[in-house]
């Protein structure tokens, strides 16, 4: 998970038009910002970014110099001579009048303690790139540093919409504005009782396609396994697009090998104020996993804080999409004008062409703040990954606050806990619960209690006491199911649960954790 690696990628958790660099440093970064607003605008630097001589450069090139690299040792990157000392040295090297590589690409600088390892850059041009190798011109005032990131600005330069730091991380602003959860390029043994590995992208090459469009190429290097990247990355009023193709070389075994992760932070929502150590009334980037499955169905499983590390493991095979969303877009429901989580975008994968057999795994951990991620959702090959393989993913990354797994069914919207029994009486069991769930869609509409829809799930009868599924007052195309339940009669720690009418499902299926 991101608060584990080496090499930790910037929050930015401010809309992106006031450039937030870290949840982690949140008071540090307001009070930097405030300085920097009270400076006037300095002139253009004067000293110049230097390139070495431009080199041929293709797809191709790169695979093989990926599948070179996987036949040597794995060296350990060193930490850069000029890093900046601490997080508010960084911020004044990154924010403030300095040229862009390119015309549109900014520099994070190497940092010690959260981004000591400087990245190879490169310009590429007609199928030619430059490597960069004096920056100073590309930080402020022209000062020396050493490129551990870099963020994609908008034509205005007024924001950014995209940027890579830390590893394998990399995130995007979505259609309002406003970054939130990550992307890795690929998952070492997550969720396993050992250390996680994290490989990173050493070298990168870039190209400006003209508008708000970029292609990306990364060179992947890590103990286990290289790689070779390649992300085409449009921005649109409807978010940010991403053509991921992937070619990756073992050096070693891996036990669980992740493809297309996503790291994002779940603290409380309302079904959980025991959680709750904050004000806020909500406070997540993410509250559920959605997944289309090869068969077709549609599942959901609402986010957890949970009290130790759980994993599911979702069966997944030739899986059409999945994705961590953040579906509740409502600022009453969060209250924050700060870190707007009712702005933070969705990221949805779909796999271009059959990715075989195999799961989607959710991995939760426990956390009682929101400055680290505690969340990773990633899909893993029923094939072993083995020293001496290699093997390919192609993908689309959607960046997006639309709902990109809607479809003909309808949706999980909201979710609560609480008491079971009749509110005002006296509970029957101290130890049953009551689960109450609204969904939401056009097939719902015109529905009523007379016509035949019914809760259905896999509670055996001696744990669920009491089941209701009827249309809210007032709120066309919207139905709330309760279920009372007593948690020491169900044999698993979750269950799943779907509206139906008949025969046809109405709903994507939830699946919904009984255990704290």
């Amino acid at each position: 998970m991101r608060g584990e690696s080496p090499d930790t990628a910037v929050e930015a958790d401010l809309p992106v038009s006031q450039r937030a660099l870290a949840r982690r440093e949140f008071s540090g970064l307001l009070a930097l910002m405030a300085g920097l607003a009270a400076f006037p605008r300095m002139a253009e630097a004067a000293v110049q970014p230097k390139f070495a001589a431009p080199a041929p450069f293709s797809w191709d090139t790169l695979v093989q110099q990926a599948r070179v690299l996987a036949g040597r040792p794995w060296t350990e990157p060193t930490t850069s001579p000029h890093a900046a000392a601490d997080f508010d040295a960084a911020g004044r090297l990154t924010y403030g009048q300095a040229q862009a590589l390119g015309g549109n690409v900014r520099l994070f600088p190497t940092t010690r303690g959260t981004s000591p390892h400087a990245v190879k850059l490169h310009l590429v041009e007609n199928g030619a790139a430059r490597e960069l190798v004096d920056a100073r011109g590309l930080f402020v005032g022209g000062k020396q540093g050493d490129p551990a990131g870099f963020r994609v600005m908008t034509a205005d330069q007024h924001s950014d919409w995209m940027a890579y730091l830390g590893a394998s991380y990399f995130r995007a602003s979505g259609s309002r504005d406003q970054y939130g959860l990550s992307a890795r390029g690929i998952a070492v043994d997550t969720a396993l009782p050992k250390a996680e590995e994290f490989p990173a992208f050493t070298e990168f090459w870039i190209e400006n396609l003209g508008g708000d469009h970029v292609r990306i190429h990364a060179l992947l290097d890590g103990p286990s396994v290289t790689g070779a990247y390649a992300f085409d990355c449009r921005k649109t009023a409807a978010g940010v697009t991403q053509d991921v193709r992937a070619a990756l070389f073992f050096r070693r075994d891996i036990e669980r090998l992740g493809a297309a992760p996503i790291t994002s932070m779940f603290w409380y929502d309302q079904s959980d104020f025991a959680k709750r150590g904050d004000w806020r009334p909500e406070i997540h980037d993410s509250d559920g996993l959605a997944l289309w499955s090869g068969s077709g169905e549609r599942i959901w499983v609402p986010l957890s804080n949970p009290s130790v590390n759980r994993t599911n493991a979702l069966r997944a095979d030739h899986v059409k999409a999945f994705g961590l969303l953040q579906r509740d877009q409502t600022f009453d429901h969060y209250q924050d004008d700060g870190a707007f989580y009712d702005r933070r975008p969705s990221l949805w994968v779909e796999p271009q062409g059959d990715w075989g057999t195999g799961t989607v795994m959710l991995y939760r951990m426990p956390t009682d703040a929101e400055t680290q991620d505690n969340i990773a959702a990633f899909w893993v090959s029923d094939q072993p990954a083995k020293a001496g393989q290699s093997r390919e993913f192609s993908y689309r990354l959607t960046w997006t606050s639309q709902d990109p797994s809607a479809g003909t069914a309808a949706r999980c919207v909201d979710s609560w806990q609480g008491r079971a029994g009749r509110p005002g009486d006296t509970p029957t069991s101290q130890e049953a619960r009551k689960f109450v769930f609204d969904f939401e869609g056009p097939v719902l509409k015109g529905l009523t209690r007379d016509s035949g829809v019914t809760a259905a799930t896999n509670l055996p009868p001696k744990a669920l006491l009491h089941a209701a599924a009827y249309p809210v007052a007032g709120q066309e195309g919207r139905w709330r199911v309760t279920l009372d339940v007593s948690p020491s009669a169900v044999p698993s720690p979750e269950f799943r649960l779907y509206i139906k009418r008949g025969e046809q499902a109405l709903s994507e299926t939830v699946i919904q954790g009984i255990q704290p």
